[in-house]
């Protein structure tokens, strides 16, 4: 019998991150003490978190706000993803992007896997950047499932280039004596194991117009490319105008409880209906989670700018405080890095966060670097009340 090693690695995964893949979901500040705190606890303010993308929701949150999105507009249920909240997503996706159409899947696994295998047709190889999901955390579904071959670009470097991919297609083109074809190459940003790096428009529109001179299919795993269009400027729109294919997070910044968009010409996203079902992937009804991204998604441009606004406030004066200081990643989004000097005790810090100001921090890396995640939880109240939290709670993790 083949030994399942998903549930552990991501385990590991979590914990990195500063949680743990226990049956609820505990806040950093918890894992950074040891300390079992109570998560059902209510705390008079809404939660900030430095650890996610978007913001958390516990079920009973969750519930609250499909019944604050009900009462402003009935929520239309979907029937098998046809009509309702599901298709009014899809149709924005689609109108967002650019492409003629784009469909509910149920997980950005599903969404990549099947994009990839529609565009390589029947050629075998699928060229992948060496860091992405798709060729480290899908389980190899790729060559298990679809007979496709995930060819690794890029390796030890957190985006490839274009020398990198005719390197790459240069040594498998004169190295194979018995050839079989390229049909697609795929890219990921913002690439989450590079810390959120937002790869530059020019990069990519050097890879994808060489792809097309050469007649290569193109998909993006864009799942949380909103929040690159944020930093970098570039329109949702402008990068999906690249691809033939892309797909979109609905849970990461989006607050759904699950779910991914693909978008692309309509000969593609056409097929997925029956590969979705033949594949599992259908489900009854998928309302409760397409109204919480259909709400979400609006407005989010101007919400990202005032979250930017508000971030750059926090952590300028964060960074003039003895013993923090918190960095840009080059090419970065979302995510900071926070390191404290040998006077500031982490493990204080992040309960006293916690427990007094519902403030979520993430524990340390090897290399003493917090994760510094910014999202939209930070307009729940003003920069200075975040910061003024932040020095009471400093003075206690004084050492």
């Amino acid at each position: 019998m083949k030994k399942n090693t998903t549930t552990p690695q991501r385990r590991n995964f979590l914990k990195n991150l500063g949680l743990s893949a226990l049956p609820v979901l505990l806040p950093a500040a918890s894992m950074a003490s040891g300390l079992p705190l109570d998560t059902t606890h209510q705390q008079k303010q809404a939660p900030i978190n430095f650890i996610f993308d978007g913001l958390w929701f516990s079920p009973q949150a969750y519930l609250d706000k499909l019944q604050e999105i009900n009462q402003k507009q009935k929520i239309a249920p979907d029937f098998y993803g046809n009509g309702g909240a599901t298709q009014k997503l899809e149709n924005a996706f689609a109108k967002l992007t650019g492409k003629e159409k784009a469909i509910f899947l149920p997980t950005g696994t599903m969404a990549n896997q099947l994009a990839i295998k529609l565009l390589n047709g029947d050629n075998t190889k699928v060229l992948v950047p060496e860091n992405s999901h798709v060729f480290r955390d899908e389980a190899d579904a790729a060559q298990e499932v679809h007979g496709k071959r995930l060819v690794p670009v890029g390796q030890g470097k957190p985006f490839f280039d274009l020398q990198d991919l005719k390197r790459t297609i240069r040594y498998y083109n004169e190295g194979e004596v018995f050839k079989s074809g390229i049909g697609t190459v795929m890219i990921e940003s913002p690439v989450r194991r590079a810390d959120g790096v937002a790869i530059p428009f020019n990069t990519l529109k050097a890879i994808t117009d060489y792809c097309r001179e050469k007649g290569y299919k193109t998909h993006l795993d864009g799942a949380r490319i909103h929040l690159a269009s944020a930093y970098t400027g570039v329109s949702v729109a402008q990068y999906a105008s690249l691809f033939d294919t892309v797909y979109i997070s609905l849970y990461k910044y989006l607050n759904a409880s699950s779910g991914a968009i693909l978008c692309g010409k309509a000969e593609v996203i056409d097929k997925l209906a029956h590969q979705i079902k033949v594949y599992g992937g259908t489900a009854f009804q998928t309302w409760n989670a397409t109204a919480m991204a259909l709400h979400y998604l609006e407005g989010i441009e101007d919400r990202w700018k005032k979250v930017k606004n508000n971030a750059e406030q926090i952590m300028s004066a964060l960074n003039k405080m003895e013993g923090i200081q918190i960095k840009k990643v080059t090419n970065g989004t979302n995510i900071f890095h926070l390191k404290l000097d040998a006077s500031i005790d982490l493990k204080t810090l992040a309960n006293t966060l916690f427990k007094t100001h519902n403030i979520w921090l993430g524990r340390a890396n090897k290399e003493g670097i917090v994760k510094f995640t910014i999202n939209e939880s930070l307009l729940r109240r003003t920069p200075k009340q975040i910061v003024d939290a932040w020095k009471q709670a400093l003075g206690k993790a004084k050492k």
